[in-house]
This record gives structure tokens, sequence and C-alpha cells, in this order.
């Protein structure tokens, strides 16, 4: 931790009835914590001084659900996001097998779910032999292999795509075709770039290594921003011996690490037809599960919502489908825990009521509505003034937290404030604008619950420019418990 005086700033008045001062104020952190805002701070001896000018300041951003692994492996791979055909995919990983003979083809990002023809493992054999091809969908949910990479990755033999719990176990057997692709180093370029952005913390939901792959990676340099170390239930394990509670500091001595929640992931995913809903989907359906389906049933779920409660280790409850969310508080009722619902795309009104009631909070993903709202509309027909329903949450009361799932959507906060506040990615009109949120109330979902305010946390970002008024304003410093982790100067 690093002393800091900023002088010269202009205050962002973040959260309801919140004003800002009339005139740039000093900020002043000592130990990590903000311990002055104020004008004319007398600089104590040894601090660092930053002249803002006149620069905006607020609480650092907060990407609150993030893979980081995958999305550090996602900069790397094949982008197929641009791609809106199987035909053309296929033509893409020829192209790709053919200038590149030999090396395994590893892509992310293209979306299935408009469609209108899938391929099959023997159109990607034709153009691959022997060389492994997976290749990610954008949702996460579900990847498309060739049957080199079903042989290297341990899968059953099929001639369909691998879905949801199967292809989850088989993230960490991907690592044998990707290499050393998510080593320190380029974890490292990935928090570097999100300082770069004001980001200042981020809950790592990432599907493999937790709790003892962060003791390990921040010992390797990346000690650079706040992470929340996420386990999934196979990881209890790593965490009753020693006893990890949900914000304990994972080293000694280190507040910047810290154990974040249980990962229960309950659903599928709107783009694979497998989120569980109470109504069937209109076209593409699985025959045997036309509404979707949980993936685990409910004594499962309430399982692993009990262990975790009974540890002090929060919740995160993966639910898309709106019986999904249903089950999820059903599940939190039943058992006390506490802790988050992620996603909640797909919500009925009255569940809505039962999360302010309990206390959940909602953890969603707002750029998810730019990819999803057409689709929404051909599956979900007649249902989509319920999907991303951040303003009836906000109204109940939910707290919001607001994040990408990268690489599900970009590790940009700015991107999700602008979708929650437009709610549209393109030159259409908004998609259900009763719905938004105000640019004050999606930044003030952005930063943790902190405030500009003696004892906070000392964990800051510096604006070019408003950005209650700027889309994406330029980030001239990050700072972490008083240390400087971007200048752009």
């Amino acid at each position: 931790m690093t002393d800091l005086l900023i002088r010269g700033a202009r205050v962002v008045a973040l959260g309801p009835g919140a004003e800002a001062p009339d005139a740039p104020v000093d900020v002043l952190v000592r130990d990590g914590r903000i311990v002055e805002v104020g004008a004319g701070i007398e600089r104590p001896a040894g601090t660092e001084e930053y002249d803002a000018a006149g620069r905006w300041v607020m609480p650092g951003l907060w990407d609150a659900h993030v893979h980081l692994g995958q999305w550090t492996l996602s900069r790397q791979r094949l982008d197929t996001s641009g791609v809106r055909s199987s035909e053309d995919l296929v033509a893409l990983v020829a192209e790709q097998v053919s200038a590149r003979p030999g090396d395994p083809v590893v892509g992310w990002g293209h979306r299935p779910g408009g469609w209108s023809s899938h391929g099959s493992v023997a159109d990607l054999d034709a153009v691959s032999g022997v060389t492994p091809v997976v290749l990610v969908a954008g949702d996460a949910h579900h990847a498309w292999l060739n049957s080199a990479a079903q042989a290297a990755l341990d899968l059953a033999v099929r001639d369909d795509v691998v879905r949801e719990e199967e292809w989850f176990a088989a993230y960490d057997r991907l690592a044998r075709l990707d290499g050393d692709g998510a080593g320190p180093q380029a974890y490292r370029g990935a928090l570097e770039d999100a300082a770069a952005l004001g980001v200042v913390g981020l809950v790592d939901l990432e599907f493999t290594g937790g709790v003892p792959a962060w003791q390990e990676r921040w010992a390797q340099g990346c000690d650079l921003l706040r992470i929340r170390a996420a386990i999934y239930p196979e990881g209890f394990a790593d965490i009753e011996e020693p006893a990890f509670r949900t914000g304990d500091a994972l080293l000694p001595g280190e507040d910047r690490l810290t154990m974040g929640p249980l990962k229960i992931i309950s659903d599928g995913s709107l783009n694979t037809r497998t989120a569980w809903c109470h109504h069937p989907y209109a076209t593409g359906a699985d025959p045997h599960h036309p509404r979707g389906a949980p993936n685990l049933d409910e004594a499962e779920l309430r399982a692993h919502l009990a262990r975790a409660h009974d540890l002090g280790i929060e919740v995160a409850t993966h639910a898309i489908g709106d019986a999904a969310v249903g089950r999820a508080l059903a599940a939190y009722v039943e058992t006390g825990a506490r802790g988050s619902v992620e996603h909640v795309q797909l919500v009925a009104r009255d569940d809505v009521a039962t999360m302010a009631r309990l206390g959940l909070r909602a953890s969603v993903q707002p750029h998810h509505l730019v990819d999803d709202r057409d689709l929404t509309e051909t599956v979900w027909p007649g249902h989509a003034e319920r999907a991303f329903a951040f303003r009836w949450l906000l109204d109940a009361g939910v707290p919001l937290t607001l994040g990408s799932d990268a690489p599900v959507s970009p590790l940009d906060p700015w991107l999700a404030v602008d979708a929650a506040v437009r709610r549209t990615g393109d030159d259409r009109p908004a998609w259900h604008p009763e719905q938004a949120l105000t640019r004050q109330e999606a930044l003030a979902a952005s930063v943790d619950g902190q405030r500009l305010v003696p004892g906070a946390r000392g964990d800051l970002v510096l604006l070019d420019d408003d950005p209650l008024t700027t889309i994406r304003p330029g980030v001239a410093l990050t700072v972490v418990a008083g240390g400087v982790v971007h200048d752009a100067r």
C-alpha cells in the first residue's frame, strides 16, 4: 500500500441523492484507505502527489463476473465472433489448418443460436484431418469439436456439439491444446489492460484453478488489482483447511486477494436453448427438453448452498431462465445462504420482490442484451419485457452489480454501463427502454458499493471527461489501495 494525495479533482456523484462539491477537491489516501476529502489538504511527508488538473475522480470500477483464464486465452484464440453460418466457420477452419498445418485450432466467439443450419463433426473432420479443432461458442456453454479434439480431450465420440456440464468439465483439459496461453505473464497483461480501463477489482469465476492457483499466481506478478477468487463445488476441499470464509485474505496480510463465492451453474444459456424456463422455446430446443433444463436437481442445488452457508461462503448462482431463477431463490430461502443470482436474464415479477426481500444481489451483464436481443425475440416471443429487467430489480431494492462475463462479453465496464443505459449496441432504438438505468445508477452499480468518503478503500479512477455525460471517458489514473496501477502520462 502507498500513500497518495490527488489534488484538484472534480468528484463524480454516485448513488441516489448524491451531490458533488461545487469546486475541485483533494483526496488523501493513507495505508490503503481514504482518510480525507476536501480543499487544501496538507501533504504528509513522503506522500506521493498527483495534480488532477480538474479531472473527474470516482471510486474505481469493478467487474463482478469474469472468467479471467478464459478471457486471457480468448485474446489469443481464433476470433470466430464475426462468423454467421456453419459453412463459413468450416471454411475459416480450413484456412487456419492450411496456414498452420499441424497446429491445433482453438476458436472462440461464434453465436450459432440464430443460424439456419448447424454443421457436424464430420464437416470439421473433412477439412482438418488429424489436426485438433475446438470451436467454443460465444456463450461458453457448448463447443464444436472435430474427432481429433474429442480424442485429445478424452470425450466420448459424437457427431454433435459438447454441452453444459460435460463441456465445463473439459475446460481444464483444453490446456493440452492451448499450451501456456494463460500463464502468469498472459494474466498480467490482461490485468494491465483492465487497469487501463479504470478497473480496480474483479470477481474471478474461472472454471479451473480456484484458490490454490491464485495463491501461486499472486506471487508470480499477478498482484495488480483486487481479486475475489471463486470456487466450484469440487473446490470445497481447497478452502476448508485452512478455513477461508468469503472476504478472508487468501495470503497473510494481503487484503487485495480474498476469498470469493461458491459458483454454481444451475441452468444453461439462451444461445444453446438450455436456459431453464417456465415456457417452451419457440424454436430450436431439444425436443426432450423444450423449456431447457436445470443442470442440477433440486436436492443437489440445496445441498451445495447449505454447505457453503455452513462454511461462511457466499453463493453466486448462475440462473438465466425464469424457472432457474425461481428454483435458486427457493434454495436460498430453504438454506439461509447469502450471495447473488448471476445473470437473471429472464425473471418473473414476483421473483424480483423475493430477491429484494432476501437481500440477494443481482449480478448482471448488460452487454449480453446487445448480443441476445434478436434471439430473445425469436425464441422467447412475448417475454422480452422480462429480459434484462434492470429497472424492475433496482426499483424493487435489489442491489445491482454489473459485470461482463468475459470472455462472453469483453472485460470493459464502459461497455456494460453503456448497454445498461442505452439498451442498444447499434443504431437501432433502445430495446425495452423502460428497463434502462441512468448513467449515475449504472456507474453506482459498477464500484462495489464504494463512495468517495473517508474510510472507503483507496481504490480510485481519475477520468479526463465527466463519466455522467461521456460514454467512454479517458482514464488518466487508476489507483488500488493507494498504489498507482495505471498512469496514462
